[in-house]
């Protein structure tokens, strides 16, 4: 801006001089610098991980300290377009002013109670009224079935769903197969953000869903929608609009090829909750976890099963994730686990067996690869158990995936009845974090878990001794075994 300015100096001067020395009021002294004044910046380089805009090229990146990721992209320069106001927006919120901190009163948030549990739960208990969300997922996975089917459920609001991917058709089918009738439910197939918000402005809708902010296009910038430049200004625009109008706003997002959400991480930043639809393809279950939740915990978890007709709520996960049990094998244990709020029993697996290859494989599904690396360590270290020549592979059944320490009991366990051969007896199930020197440390929420599996119908449980203090064994029907090392667990079981 500054090299700009020292132009338009130059410029300036350079034409006064002309002008004293009898050149024509429509001639310049210099074509190349009129060329170079009046010429205008058409392109920036932007960083495709966290958006920072730059001149020129940079090998690293000064913000997120990344290297090769400045993608140029084309930029308007011109005179920016007149922003959409929202003073006649029947939600519209008060002009935000100074005040002090003991000044302000806390009130409950209100929050919008739909009819599907699960998404309920992700949100911290609903829908806040003008919040943001971001949903990613897989393509295919079942986002916009997800959120249509919710979109129709809300009957008792005005709902827009913007669609810049389908059809006013494909949507009118899909919304056949759900057989959900809602006269509140709109439809807008449309891509650039001027027409979008003055049909917003026309509805005034209540809930807004947008499928999705890759395919959505502003006319402040020249680049293609899905650029880092186009993503950051449109997620902008919608972020204006809900907190001018407090009206929440759903975005629906790609991701990449690694899992990331695609576009700048600064996308991540501008949004009130991120929400990541996940699920093995496989699998009719899908998972739609939390990752950053401004009104609730980050923590919980909703589980679907995908159906003919839509997305079905999975109210007990438990019966499902252990209901396939009915031959005692060698390498299965149960854990029970907690996600957020929520007790859930799993189906751990393993398999155990001698390596015909020179480097022992370790492989699994669900399960952080190198906290299997760690307990087969402790095995080895402080059981005597020779895992260094054997081939180890760890599933958890049903396709999900769990990062809650108090499996790793569990784990052990399904380990070591492979490798004996022998396996665990049926009604036993594990909740325990096992430590570097083989001790069974304390896990959080006991009482919790002990509830969950007495309801389900397991007749022991094993548990760190240390959560001891935490619960009253008499009150509870289940038998609850506490124990402080995981050799004591190998001659509880074998």
């Amino acid at each position: 801006m500054a090299h700009y300015c020292n132009l338009v100096e130059e410029f300036n001067g350079l034409v006064s001089k002309g002008a004293s020395s009898n050149v024509g009021p429509f001639a310049y002294p210099d074509p190349s610098l009129e060329q170079r004044c009046m010429s205008k910046i058409k392109t920036a380089f932007f960083c495709s991980n966290c958006g920072h805009e730059s001149t020129k090229w940079i090998g690293k990146c000064p913000s997120c300290n990344q290297w090769n990721t400045f993608i140029e992209e084309l930029i308007h320069s011109g005179d920016a377009k007149e922003k959409m106001t929202w003073e006649n927006y029947p939600e519209s919120k008060r002009t935000n002013k100074t005040v002090a901190l003991n000044e302000v009163t806390v009130q409950e948030e209100k929050r919008i109670i739909t009819k599907d549990p699960e998404l309920n739960r992700v949100l911290g208990g609903g829908i806040v009224p003008g919040s943001l969300v971001l949903v990613a997922g897989e393509p295919g996975i079942g986002k916009s079935t997800l959120f249509l089917q919710n979109g129709l459920l809300i009957n008792h609001l005005r709902v827009l769903y913007i669609s810049g991917e389908e059809s006013e058709q494909q949507i009118k089918m899909r919304a056949d197969r759900l057989k959900i009738k809602n006269d509140q439910f709109y439809l807008l197939t449309e891509t650039d953000t001027t027409v979008i918000f003055k049909e917003i402005k026309k509805l005034k809708p209540q809930l807004v869903i947008v499928d999705s902010i890759q395919t959505i296009q502003s006319n402040l910038i020249d680049s293609s929608a899905g650029t880092v430049s186009q993503i950051r200004e449109c997620a902008s625009a919608f972020q204006r609009f809900a907190k001018e109008t407090n009206t929440p706003v759903f975005l629906i997002g790609h991701i990449t090829k690694d899992g990331s959400i695609a576009g700048p991480k600064i996308l991540e930043h501008m949004v009130d909750t991120v929400l990541q639809f996940e699920g093995d393809r496989h699998y009719a279950y899908r998972i739609l976890r939390t990752l950053k939740n401004r009104f609730g915990s980050t923590s919980e978890l909703g589980i679907y099963e995908m159906s003919g007709e839509g997305m079905r709520v999975v109210t007990n996960p438990s019966e499902i994730l252990i209901a396939q049990r009915e031959e005692i094998l060698s390498g299965s244990a149960v854990a029970a686990s907690m996600e957020g709020l929520r007790p859930l029993l799993i189906e751990v697996q393993a398999l155990v067996t001698t390596s015909v290859y020179g480097t022992p494989q370790r492989t699994v599904t669900g399960f952080d690869l190198r906290r299997l690396q760690l307990l087969l360590a402790v095995l080895e270290k402080r059981g005597g158990f020779q895992f260094g020549m054997k081939d180890v592979f760890v599933n958890i059944a049903g396709g999900i995936k769990i990062e809650d320490p108090s499996i790793d009991l569990a784990v052990i366990c399904a380990l070591l009845s492979s490798y004996e051969d022998h396996p665990l007896p049926k009604a036993v199930c594990f909740a325990g974090e096992v430590g570097l020197n083989g001790e069974i440390r304390a896990v959080n929420r006991i009482e919790q878990r002990i509830a969950e599996a007495q309801k389900l119908g397991f007749e022991k449980i094993i548990v760190s001794r240390y959560n001891k203090k935490s619960f009253d064994p008499k009150s509870y029907s289940i038998e609850v075994v506490a124990l402080s090392r995981v050799d004591e667990v190998y001659q509880q079981l074998f």
